[in-house]
């Protein structure tokens, strides 16, 4: 981030990735809170879920006796889960996109300052989720439809023709996928630096990743691989690991293991989307007003609520 905004364009993935990983070092202690109060919790939720939601699966599919309560709890516990997942993503998203730009501007930056500006940066990402999973609803249903029609239109009785046209169905789902998921993470930083959100960030998105998208795609596939194997192993060792005659020793150690990686993995994540957003921004010669951004910022803490906020400066051409 210290690179002149011109340059921000030349970074590489990995470039990125490795300037990430050291902005923490410009102010570990707020990070550390971060991590601790926010992410952590988060990533626990996530493995942990699998651990809880074994047992009511495992009774539901036992064959005999009656399983209502069984899919009460289960429904009760998703419900929950989703509702908490959905809450702490947001609230780290806000903290760590918040703080993020906060050093950008070299603005005061410290962990009671970035709580202070959570409930608005929450309410702006709030609205732009809500859009995000509009865009999700409308596409799965599409996927649905195509599968539906697939069936309909393919010979089932060849066996590699169907199967091959799943495969390339399943791939452009995933295409479209990881792209609307880019798209997601880098509206959300839009809609805490900018003064918009919702719709207009997630217009302002798709149009600064122009040029980028194969770069986002990377690494957002790679999040998520990292993320399968994580969740891959904890449930193989931790959750299954009884049937495998791992000791309860072994799987509290292993478990508080990929529990340590994920939360890492997960901070450099929403570090990494920050940084994106200024490498796209550098990529179209957009520069970056800091005077206004500090205003704008300093607008979530009651510092200073601009009239007209004009964070994007004009072409750098």
């Amino acid at each position: 981030m210290d690179l002149p905004p011109d340059e921000l364009q030349f970074l590489s993935a990995t470039d990125i990735l490795k300037e990430s990983i050291s902005i923490p070092k410009q102010s570990p202690r707020t990070f550390y809170l971060i991590t601790l109060t926010l992410i952590f919790p988060l990533s626990f939720a996530i493995l942990a879920h699998s651990l809880f939601t074994h047992p009511l699966i495992t009774q539901i599919q036992d064959p005999y006796g009656s399983h209502t309560s069984q899919w009460t709890k289960l429904l009760i516990f998703q419900f929950c889960y989703l509702i908490f997942l959905f809450i702490f993503s947001l609230l780290s998203t806000a903290a760590v996109v918040f703080t993020v730009a906060s050093l950008y501007t070299s603005k005061p930056v410290s962990f009671s300052s970035t709580l202070s500006a959570i409930p608005l940066v929450f309410k702006r990402l709030f609205v732009t989720f809500l859009w995000v999973g509009l865009v999700m609803v409308v596409y799965n249903v599409v996927f649905l439809g195509f599968v539906v029609l697939l069936i309909i239109a393919i010979d089932t009785q060849n066996v590699v023709l169907f199967f091959f046209s799943l495969i390339v169905v399943f791939v452009l789902f995933l295409i479209v996928h990881v792209y609307i998921t880019a798209l997601w993470h880098l509206a959300s930083v839009v809609s805490v630096v900018e003064p918009v959100y919702g719709f207009a960030a997630m217009r302002k998105s798709f149009e600064i990743l122009k040029g980028r998208a194969r770069m986002a795609s990377v690494l957002v596939f790679g999040y998520f691989v990292i993320c399968g194997a994580i969740n891959g192993l904890f449930g193989a060792i931790v959750v299954h690991g009884g049937e495998y005659d791992y000791g309860v020793f072994s799987r509290i150690v292993v478990g508080g293991f990929l529990v340590g990686v994920l939360v890492i993995v997960n901070l450099v994540g929403f570090l990494v989307q920050s940084v994106f957003y200024y490498v796209c921004k550098s990529y179209h010669h957009q520069g970056i007003d800091k005077n206004a951004l500090y205003d704008h910022l300093g607008g979530y803490l009651g510092e200073y609520v601009p009239l007209k906020s004009s964070i994007q400066m004009e072409d750098l051409e």
